[in-house]
């Protein structure tokens, strides 16, 4: 029962899997304007947001940080921690109070290697986050420095 990529862990894996996963979540809480993770650092955990927005971003020589995407309820943050090396890809700032679930990276992994099924399904999930979040970043990225006209018209 896979739903769309963008869609909560709730509704994209089965429950059996989501009970797996609960079991070793803890609740925490940013305040806002924390920083959750910068671009290059190890990727040790991950989220999903139970109330509160985070934003991700990419940072881009020699301008701001461009903010790629808003998460928001049920959103998985973070999706760096399942590939090797590790390292986050983007970075993410709590932009209101948050709350989420939190997970242990090297815990999920292990389960994920324990449960084949329940691994298989995680990857389903966090793969098409990945490549929604691409998307995002490459339109995004488009629609702040590209030059006015530079795409192709088809």
């Amino acid at each position: 029962m896979i739903t769309s990529p963008t869609s909560g862990m709730l509704k994209s894996l089965p429950a059996e899997h989501r009970q797996q996963l609960m079991r070793i979540a803890r609740e925490v809480s940013f305040p806002q304007g924390t920083r959750l993770f910068e671009e290059g650092a190890h990727a040790d955990r991950f989220w999903i947001i139970r109330t509160g927005t985070v934003t991700l971003d990419m940072r881009v020589p020699g301008r701001r940080a461009a903010v790629i995407e808003t998460l928001g309820h049920n959103q998985l943050v973070g999706w760096s921690w399942l590939f090797a090396p590790h390292s986050w890809h983007l970075g993410a700032e709590a932009t209101t109070p948050v709350r989420a679930y939190e997970f242990d990276a090297a815990a999920v992994r292990a389960l994920c290697r324990d449960v084949p099924a329940l691994g298989a399904a995680v990857s389903q999930w966090v793969g098409g986050i990945v490549a929604h979040r691409l998307h995002s970043a490459r339109t995004r990225l488009l629609d702040l420095y590209a030059p006015y006209g530079s795409g192709s018209a088809r």
